[in-house]
């Protein structure tokens, strides 16, 4: 913390880390670009045409013609701008609101109207996390999140709050750390979709004041310790050792259920049992292609008296 206020001291802007290098480039120098080279061409011009102006007036070149020609290109660039096609221009007169302007061309008066703010339309990307926040069971993570919004309007952009950039970020980083204090680490890590529309409710009601729309907000990662990790892991596992203990509990009530059925088929027809021991021997001899030594017992199942009796017995019990 130390280092870092004396960089600012210095004048060194912190290099940043995370999630937060994603960020929209607030400075946005690539957007000043055409106003810059349109200012100079309009100073230039008007240079030129003042000082031909004074020539012909004076006859001659003269310091006094060159000092108002130097002048009259100073107003001219204070007046005529350019604002870019996703730009919205807060003008101010006299320090009071006048107008909102752009994209385009536009004009002010020059030391009586001043420009303001230069809004920047365009989605813009914030990154914010959430470090070492405690969970409602007092649990230590970090989350990382992504917040999508956009200025809609200039004004309020303006006067509503001094720098809309970094009120949204403190914004979004708060509601999270709100959001994951009211949940536990298991709702946090399972719910995540949920915690993605709540937040961006939250953060919408704070920043609509603003002027500013959010448009999503999307949770990018959440790293829980090490240890605590392997504590769920095998919380988890024995989770679901014990579901399948009771899946397979279920199934063995399923299984004794029957066989008591067909238990009780069994005792009151000898035929049942005669024709599941035929069964249970064909299962027996079907996958090997062996030979059954069947003993004398047995073999009377096979026999041609005892499989007519079978089919007699069946016949009358239709």
């Amino acid at each position: 913390m130390k280092k870092r206020t004396e960089k600012h001291a210095r004048g060194e802007e912190p290099k940043l880390a995370g999630i937060e290098r994603y960020n929209s480039n607030i400075e946005r120098r690539a957007s000043q670009t055409g106003p810059l080279v349109f200012s100079a061409f309009v100073a230039v011009v008007v240079f030129l045409a003042a000082l031909g102006a004074g020539f012909v007036l004076a006859g001659m070149f003269t310091v006094e013609g060159l000092v108002v020609a130097l002048l009259v290109a100073w107003v001219a660039t204070m007046s005529v701008h350019i604002a870019m096609e996703w730009e919205k221009v807060v003008v101010f007169r006299l320090g009071k609101f006048s107008r909102v302007k752009g994209p385009g061309l536009y004009f002010t008066i020059p030391f009586i109207e001043q420009t303001a703010l230069k809004a920047d339309q365009r989605i813009m990307v914030t990154g914010f996390g959430a470090e070492e926040t405690l969970t409602s069971d007092l649990v230590p993570i970090n989350v990382d999140a992504v917040l999508f919004w956009m200025v809609w309007d200039a004004k309020k952009a303006c006067l509503e709050v001094e720098n809309y950039y970094n009120s949204v970020s403190l914004a979004a980083q708060t509601a999270l750390r709100d959001a994951i204090g009211r949940a536990s680490v298991s709702e946090v890590a399972i719910r995540r979709n949920q915690l993605d529309q709540e937040l961006q409710e939250v953060i919408e009601e704070r920043t609509s004041v603003w002027g500013i729309t959010v448009l999503s907000v999307e949770i990018r990662d959440i790293v829980i310790p090490a240890e605590l990790q392997e504590v769920m892991s095998a919380e988890a596992q024995a989770e679901r050792e014990k579901n399948a203990r009771m899946v397979l509990a279920e199934v063995e009530k399923d299984i004794s259920a029957m066989l008591v059925d067909a238990a009780n088929v069994y005792e009151e027809n000898d035929l049942a049992v005669r024709l599941r021991t035929m069964h249970l021997l064909y299962e027996s001899v079907k996958g090997s292609g062996g030979t059954v030594v069947v003993p004398s017992a047995y073999s009377e199942g096979f026999s041609d008296a005892a499989l007519d009796k079978a089919i007699d017995s069946l016949k009358r019990g239709k």
